[in-house]
């Protein structure tokens, strides 16, 4: 079962404009309660190890508890929903505190009071 704050590795298909596409890594965005009843479809935020320093952009460091390999940041806004066919395999989780944030910056983006 999957947990909010996951990293998992998405098959995303071929990307149109700026979008995150091919084979990428993400952070499982949708409340635990959803993910509880194994949904078909969830949110993500795609990470990228290209930091462009967009205050949209949440940083992360890697380390043994989220499995990546190199800092990446989440791309909060390319919020996006995928099917969970698409999740190739899970790396790790990021932890409370900083889904708090990623979750916090999407909010910003989508103007709901916080």
């Amino acid at each position: 079962m999957l947990n909010s704050g996951d990293v998992v590795d998405l098959d995303l298909g071929l990307p149109q404009g700026r979008e995150a596409g091919f084979h990428h890594p993400a952070v499982v965005v949708s409340a635990q309660r959803v993910l509880s009843a194994e949904p078909s479809v969830i949110y993500v935020v795609p990470l990228t190890s290209m930091i462009r320093g967009f205050h949209s952009e949440i940083t992360i460091d890697p380390d043994d508890d989220n499995g990546l390999g190199v800092r990446s940041a989440a791309q909060c806004q390319h919020l996006r929903s995928v099917s969970t066919g698409r999740i190739v395999s899970t790396r790790g989780n990021l932890g409370a505190a900083k889904l708090a944030q990623v979750r916090e910056m999407i909010a910003i983006m989508l103007d709901i009071p916080t």
